[in-house]
C-alpha cells in the first residue's frame, strides 16, 4: 500500500478526526514496491502517517487540493465488510429517529462525511436507491456498495448509479458513470427511472435518470413541512420551484393560491404532475395552482404586493470558493427583490445551498438586501439541512444548506 507522509504538525487535524488531507500537508509519498506507476493512482487506497511514521488512518487518494479522504482512523486497513457496517449504522440511525415510516419512504441513507463515508451519497426512493460517487475511490467501490445496500435495506430492490455530474471530470475513470448496478427482474422499461415516492404523506414523481441530483431535493423535507404551517389563506409564490415540493405542501396547508415558477419547461411539467397526483382536478387546491416557465428576475419584476408568502430556493450560486463574491451579490439582489415586492406582514422563506457560502455570509447578504430596500425585517426561523443529512462535528464544511424565515413589515 502507498504511504502518504505528512509534514510536521500537519497531523493535528486528523487527530481531531477531520476526514480530509490537503495536498499542501504532504511531506512525501512512498509508493508500494509493487506499484508500476510513478505516482499514486486516483481512487487508490493509501495509508496516512505522521512525520515520525505513526499510522494515522487510511483513505482514498485523489488528485486535487483534497489529496485524501479518510475512511478510518488509527489503522492502515479496512475490514472486508467495511461498507456494509457503515451503511448499516447509517440505516439504523434513520430508523431510530422514526424517519423511515408509513407515509415516508423517501430519505437520504448516506450523506458523505456526515455518515463517515466521504465522497458517497445514497438516496432512497421506496424500492430504489440512487448512488452518487463524488470521488474516484467510491466509484471503484460501487459494486460493493450496491451489494451492501440491498443486504442492509430489505425494501430496496434496485440500485441506480448516477455519477456523471459528480465525479472529477478530468479523472481517467474506467466503467460507466451511470446505470443500474442492481435491477429487479421483470421491471418494465417504461417504468425505469420514473415512479412515485412518498414524503410526509405526499406523493412526488421521481426521475433519477433525467432529474437534477438524484431526482429530488430531499434536504428540504422539514422546511417544506414548516412552510405548510404558514400557508393557510396565503397567496404563495414558489420561485425556482423545480418539481414543486414547496407548492404541494403549501396547497395541503390551505393556501389561497400558489404560483410555481421555474425557467425549465421540464420542471414545470413535473410540478403539474405532482399537483394533479396529490389534488384531483375537481379540488379547490388543484384550481388554486398555476405554473410558469419563466426566468426568476423577469417574473419578479412587477409583483408588488401580490404575494404574502414567497419561497426563494435558488440553485447553488457558488460551487467553489472563487465564486463567493459574485454569489453574495446574487443572493443580495434576489432577496432585495423578494423583500421589496412582498406584501406588508408577508413571510419570506429564503435559502442558500452553496457549500462555499457559510451561514454568516448568507445572513449578511440578506441583511444587506433588507437595508437596501429599507423595510423592517424580523428573523422567525434559522433553517438548515434535515437529520438524514447529518453534519460530522469534526467536519463543519458539511453544513451546506442555510435558510431564514423572515417577516417583512
Amino acid at each position: 500500500m502507498t504511504t502518504i507522509v505528512l509534514k510536521p504538525k500537519k497531523e493535528e487535524a486528523i487527530l481531531r478526526f477531520h476526514p480530509w488531507v490537503f495536498s499542501g500537508a504532504i511531506q512525501k509519498i512512498i509508493l508500494d514496491k509493487n506499484n508500476p506507476h510513478a505516482e499514486p493512482q486516483e481512487g487508490e487506497l493509501v495509508r496516512i502517517v505522521d512525520f515520525n511514521e505513526k499510522i494515522l488512518g487510511v483513505g482514498h487518494y485523489q488528485i486535487g487540493s483534497i489529496a485524501v479522504r479518510l475512511l478510518a482512523f488509527g489503522t492502515d486497513s479496512l475490514h472486508d465488510d467495511f461498507f456494509e457496517q457503515c451503511i448499516r449504522a447509517a440505516y439504523q440511525m434513520r430508523q431510530s429517529i422514526n424517519l423511515i415510516r408509513d407515509g415516508n419512504n423517501t430519505y437520504r441513507l448516506v450523506h458523505g462525511e456526515g455518515d463517515f463515508l466521504p465522497g458517497l451519497v445514497i438516496d432512497v426512493y421506496a424500492d430504489t436507491a440512487v448512488v452518487q460517487a463524488h470521488s474516484v475511490g467510491m466509484h471503484l467501490c460501487r459494486q460493493t456498495i450496491a451489494q451492501a445496500i440491498v443486504k442492509v435495506v430489505k425494501e430496496v430492490k434496485n440500485v441506480y448509479y448516477k455519477s456523471d455530474d459528480t465525479l472529477p471530470f478530468k479523472a481517467e475513470i474506467e466503467g460507466e458513470r451511470t446505470g443500474y448496478l442492481i435491477k429487479e427482474e421483470g421491471k418494465k422499461k417504461e417504468e425505469e427511472g420514473v415512479f412515485w415516492a412518498t414524503e410526509n404523506g405526499l406523493d412526488f414523481r421521481i426521475d433519477w435518470l433525467r432529474g437534477q441530483k438524484t431526482g429530488f431535493f430531499i434536504d428540504q423535507r422539514e422546511n417544506r413541512a414548516l412552510l405548510e404551517l404558514y400557508a393557510k389563506g396565503k397567496d404563495v409564490l414558489n420561485m425556482f420551484c423545480y418539481t414543486g415540493g414547496f407548492s404541494v405542501y403549501a396547497l395541503r396547508g390551505g393556501a389561497k393560491s400558489v404560483d410555481s415558477v421555474d425557467v425549465s419547461e421540464k420542471a414545470i411539467e413535473l410540478v403539474n404532475k405532482n399537483i394533479e397526483r396529490n389534488f384531483p382536478p375537481s379540488t379547490i387546491a388543484f384550481q388554486a395552482h398555476h405554473a410558469y416557465a419563466k426566468e426568476a428576475f423577469e417574473f419578479m419584476a412587477d409583483i408588488k404586493d401580490k404575494y404574502d408568502l414567497i419561497i426563494l430556493d435558488p440553485p447553488a450560486f457558488a460551487k467553489h470558493r472563487d465564486a463567493i463574491k459574485n454569489a453574495l451579490r446574487g443572493y443580495q439582489r434576489l432577496n432585495a427583490k423578494g423583500i421589496e415586492q412582498i406584501r406588508p406582514g408577508g413571510i419570506l422563506f429564503t435559502f442558500s445551498c452553496s457549500q462555499a457560502i457559510d451561514k454568516d455570509m448568507f445572513r449578511l447578504a440578506v441583511f444587506s438586501a433588507a437595508a437596501q430596500v429599507g423595510r423592517k425585517v424580523r428573523i422567525l426561523h434559522q433553517l438548515h439541512q434535515p437529520q438524514d443529512h447529518p453534519i460530522n462535528i469534526f467536519h463543519p464544511e458539511g453544513e451546506y444548506l442555510k435558510g431564514l424565515v423572515l417577516q417583512v413589515e
